[in-house]
């Protein structure tokens, strides 16, 4: 086939992808409709079941596979060819509160213009329509998919994936591929898209202290107990200082620094400092940091250690004068290769303990190892040409990002190379109130996975 046959038939795609565009809207209305809040187990399995469904409505067979908990989704579908393309992604989202917050309904698709708003509109759910309504065009045009796809679509990402590497291992046959696309894919302020070859891992923890039976009056306890407060406090103040090095002896043993080829990627990335800094209205970086590539580096090959919520006493209207007896904080770890989630909690106990806080108790409540593509790879080399075709740029590589997901299983145990392409933009408010895309970008996510489709068959 020419290179001018090849151009039409993806005209003839792109011209299919349109036609079907109102379709698919009404098909991701339809699935952000279903609730399906992973932390909260609401939803969850209806939420697989209707999935599945649409997935057997497209001509895939569909198999709920059950885990230790969330089940997975698992689709499959024969092509033309041997080779055979894994689409990973969930179907859980976020809490929607504060549900004030919301301009609309966060379970109704709202559209305002060429915005559609709803949870999980943006993560994951529009991600997932994109590589249904893409492979639905490609077989519309060519009468057949010219690769087998499978669908491994899970439902615990929103807490952890922490059933993940259980259930590939569990189903590993079922999910043999040549090559994955991940969940998402975006593009930056200006448009450009972004190709996402790595993750941070997580390392998420609960420390709690109890140092009573019962909360105590302050008046009368307080020369004479100790405040579960203080005490934690104390405790994370071992942890991080106030020059943001985490001070867990043995923390940093295993960090691999940033080589001359992400450097190299980083440099050539945007400075979008500013937009972000006027996104998240703050005054400037840590650190005094400016923009620049050290500080596209420092965003995701330094570790970090955040606290992510603190309980203890009273914190209702007026005054209580209470010495509370329990205190508990939740705190993650971002973890960078070749760091992983086992190694931490243990440096984590020595480290308290050697401090004088036994007392503390650390609880492991959930993790990811990070984990990095070939950014040489045919199959990489080959979705960042399809992204220019598309968008018209250069896209952005990205080595690594600063999020973590449960990459490290499909790259080291099922040994796929793995590429993202997709619907979201820099202000989608994923995780947040009125969480969006915008309906060019979901147009230009459908455009490049069918690229991939089409493409990887002659790779």
């Amino acid at each position: 086939m020419t290179n001018t046959d090849k151009q039409s038939i993806e005209a003839r795609i792109d011209a299919r992808i349109h036609e079907t565009l109102d379709h698919w809207i009404e098909q991701l209305g339809r699935l952000c409709a279903q609730p399906s809040i992973s932390a909260q187990h609401l939803g969850i399995d209806e939420c697989a079941e209707l999935t599945a469904t649409m997935l057997r409505e497209q001509g895939y067979s569909a198999d709920i596979l059950p885990t230790g908990g969330s089940p997975i989704v698992f689709g499959e579908r024969a092509g033309k060819s041997e080779k055979t393309l894994l689409f990973y992604n969930h179907y859980d989202v976020q809490p929607p509160e504060p549900l004030e917050l919301w301009n609309s309904p966060p379970f109704t698709l709202t559209r305002v213009g060429d915005t559609l708003y709803a949870r999980g509109v943006s993560d994951d759910k529009g991600q997932l329509i994109t590589r249904m309504a893409a492979a639905a065009a490609v077989r519309d045009v060519l009468g057949e998919i010219p690769v087998s796809i499978k669908y491994f679509v899970e439902g615990e990402e929103e807490v952890g994936s922490p059933n993940i590497p259980g259930g590939i291992a569990a189903y590993k046959e079922r999910f043999a591929a040549d090559g994955c696309i991940w969940e998402f894919g975006s593009v930056d302020y200006s448009g450009r898209p972004e190709q996402t070859l790595g993750m941070r891992g997580l390392c998420y923890v609960e420390f709690t202290v109890e140092t009573a039976k019962l909360d105590c009056h302050s008046g009368l306890g307080g020369s004479l107990i100790a405040n579960a407060a203080w005490r934690l406090v104390w405790a994370l103040s071992t942890i991080k200082g106030p020059d943001e090095r985490i001070r867990v002896p043995g923390f940093y043993d295993n960090v691999r620094p940033a080589t001359e080829r992400d450097m190299a990627y980083l440099a050539s990335q945007p400075d979008h400092s500013d937009e972000f800094i006027a996104t998240y209205g703050v005054k400037g970086f840590l650190l005094g940091r400016k923009g620049g590539v050290e500080l596209r580096r420092a965003a995701v090959f330094e570790p970090t250690a955040t606290i992510n919520g603190l309980t203890s006493g009273y914190q209702g209207p007026g005054a209580k004068t209470v010495l509370p007896a329990y205190a508990s904080a939740k705190m993650d770890f971002r973890l960078v290769p070749d760091q992983t989630p086992e190694e931490i909690v243990p440096l984590l106990r020595a480290h308290l303990d050697a401090e004088g806080f036994e007392d503390v108790a650390v609880r492991y409540v959930a993790g990811v190892k990070p984990a990095r593509t070939d950014p040489d790879d045919p199959f990489v080399q080959m979705s960042i040409q399809a992204a220019e075709d598309v968008y018209g740029m250069t896209p952005i590589v990205e080595p690594l990002i600063g999020g973590s997901g449960p990459l490290h299983p499909f790259i080291h145990e099922l040994g796929l190379p793995v590429v993202t392409s997709g619907c979201g933009h820099p202000e989608s408010r994923v995780h947040a109130p009125n969480e969006n895309i915008r309906i060019p970008d979901f147009i230009n996510g459908i455009r490049h996975t069918a690229r991939i489709i089409t493409r990887f068959a002659d790779l």
